[in-house]
């Protein structure tokens, strides 16, 4: 129950402060001082409406379609292109316009590579003496998503994407030099992203975001205020002096600086531990796929793992300013509905596995009486 536990905490947390973090721009937008908190239950709610769902969904039926939802992963990707459906907010054209809702394409993307990624993984078997090509096709594809999303753009993303599909690659025994060799072809990519002036100007602002606070440095200043000032035990649930309009999304990519302000050191360990604890959870039942030899199901539950923790691990650092911004939120804590959805999802996913080896497990030794006698 671990999972669930810590699961069910972090998305307790997600609430409070997204409640707390969100009070100045329901002011701005003159909506109600509770907005986004229901906003971010309503997408909690149909989350778990669909994690239900996917719980009677056998792992079995995943690995049959991991080829197919490859091609839904591009088509998806390719959708907010298309006039009409496409919806941009600062630039960045990322999100489907459904009338009554926005969806921000990505977010289901990642969990279909996982899938996909999984399925190519465990259909190859042993790695370590793989060639070169079984390495590459995965990383390939990586990098041709992560050429999609440089177009909308969104470089989080695609840096969360080709993580995942690397560290997948590098956990079922892909040879180092292969993957040393595979990340090199990707540095003119790597190189022609980071030269796009808002890029570059993002990464001399990490360096020293002091020498232009009120400018390129705005946003991580506004953040390490919000750390400092939170200390040991925080200024107080619902006292952030930063989210009145000086930390620019306060609720979303910001989030994790509200909350230590206002919890202080004792709210950032906190939420690390619960992350620890979920994602060393998720990784125990990857592996005990793997020793059932069930390699699909430890793939799909090793990936998820991966995008959870790396992309938890790069909004905290961004927030503590330990890395450059990103605009990636914090997973079951951030508002963000796609996100927030997709992460339940994904959390369901791998309690169905988790059921499905428990189930074996009891199987297996009636299995063996019944053949004894």
């Amino acid at each position: 129950m671990a999972l669930v536990g810590s699961a069910l905490a972090l998305t307790f947390i997600g609430i409070v402060m997204v409640a707390s973090a969100s009070i100045a721009i329901t002011d701005s937008l003159h909506v109600s001082q509770w907005h986004f908190m229901w906003r971010h239950i309503f997408y909690l709610a149909l989350g778990v409406g669909l994690a239900t769902g996917f719980l009677f969904i056998s792992v079995r039926h995943l690995e049959v379609l991991s080829k197919p939802l490859l091609l839904l992963a591009f088509v998806l990707l390719l959708l907010p292109f298309v006039p009409g459906l496409g919806h941009t907010v600062n630039g960045a054209t990322r999100w489907l316009d459904l009338g009554i809702a926005r969806f921000q394409v990505v977010e289901a993307v990642k969990l279909l590579v996982i899938i996909y990624v999984a399925g190519y993984l465990a259909r190859r078997g042993e790695f370590r003496n793989g060639r070169i090509l079984e390495t590459f096709k995965p990383l390939v594809i990586g990098l041709i998503m992560a050429a999609l999303l440089l177009q909308q753009p969104d470089m989080g993303s695609a840096v969360v994407i080709l993580c995942i599909i690397a560290g997948m690659v590098w956990l079922a025994g892909a040879a180092w030099k292969h993957l040393f060799v595979l990340g090199l072809t990707s540095l003119p990519l790597a190189a022609f992203a980071a030269m796009e002036p808002y890029r570059l100007q993002r990464i001399v602002s990490f360096v020293d975001p002091w020498a232009d606070p009120y400018n390129t440095g705005f946003q991580l200043t506004q953040a390490l205020i919000a750390v400092g000032r939170g200390q040991i035990s925080g200024v107080g649930l619902g006292s952030s002096v930063q989210k009145l309009y000086y930390l620019p999304e306060a609720h979303t990519d910001f989030i994790f600086a509200v909350l230590a302000e206002e919890i202080g050191l004792i709210g950032i360990v906190l939420v690390m531990l619960l992350f620890a604890i979920l994602i060393a959870r998720v990784f125990s039942i990857g592996l005990k796929a793997h020793r059932m030899d069930k390699p699909f199901a430890g793939y799909l539950a090793h990936g998820i793992g991966l995008w959870i923790g790396f992309q938890a691990l790069v909004s905290i650092g961004v927030n503590l300013g330990l890395l450059p911004t990103k605009g990636l939120t914090l997973p079951l804590i951030s508002s963000g509905g796609s996100s927030l959805l997709m992460t339940v999802v994904a959390i369901a996913m791998v309690l169905r596995i988790g059921w499905e080896l428990d189930r074996e497990a009891l199987e297996r030794p009636r299995r063996r009486r019944g053949w004894q006698a």
